[in-house]
């Protein structure tokens, strides 16, 4: 019996990803079907105010990327996220999980040449567990509403053409 029910999610599964009809610019991206709303997303600056993206008066698309130091996918990635941040009605914030050392991250970013980024935590990781994330790289998109649209589990090349005319779109 449970194979039965196993098999039938499956097929549900299977069928539903086969019908989608939004083709996502990575393979692993998931575009919700309908976007999410979470009541707090705070995190903290390089100087340890709190930043609550519900509160953030602008109207722009909304990018937190979960990242660390150590991650070589996340440096993959970083410099393509910099790029991005220059495009106009875009907002990234790199969410760094690891335990705050400026000097570290400062080095970070001045090796990959990172100039249009600021630096974030997520000190208690309160986030980690609001968006039940697996690992890093992780980024969240959300409209212009700070409504969840896509999350991308891994890394991406966000220069990507593909990526940038999706991320317009959704605009």
């Amino acid at each position: 019996m449970k194979l039965k029910n196993y098999l039938i999610i499956l097929s549900f599964l299977v069928v539903n990803v086969a019908l989608s009809e939004e083709k996502t610019p990575f393979k692993n991206m998931l575009v919700l079907e309908e976007p999410k709303i979470y009541k707090e997303i705070i995190f903290q600056d390089r100087d340890g105010i709190q930043i609550d993206l519900n509160k953030v008066n602008t109207d722009k698309i909304y990018i937190l990327n979960f990242w660390a130091t150590w991650c070589a996918p996340c440096r993959e990635e970083m410099p393509s996220l910099d790029k991005l941040q220059e495009k106009k009605g875009i907002f990234i914030f790199p969410i760094n999980l690891e335990e705050k050392n400026l000097q570290k991250i400062d080095k970070f970013y001045k090796d990959l040449n990172i100039k249009n980024l600021n630096t974030y935590f997520d000190d208690s990781l309160k986030l980690v567990k609001v968006f039940a994330l697996r690992g890093v790289p992780t980024t969240i998109i959300l409209n212009q509403n700070k409504e969840v649209i896509a999350k991308i589990s891994g890394s991406a090349d966000f220069a990507d053409e593909n990526f940038v005319s999706w991320l317009n779109s959704v605009k």
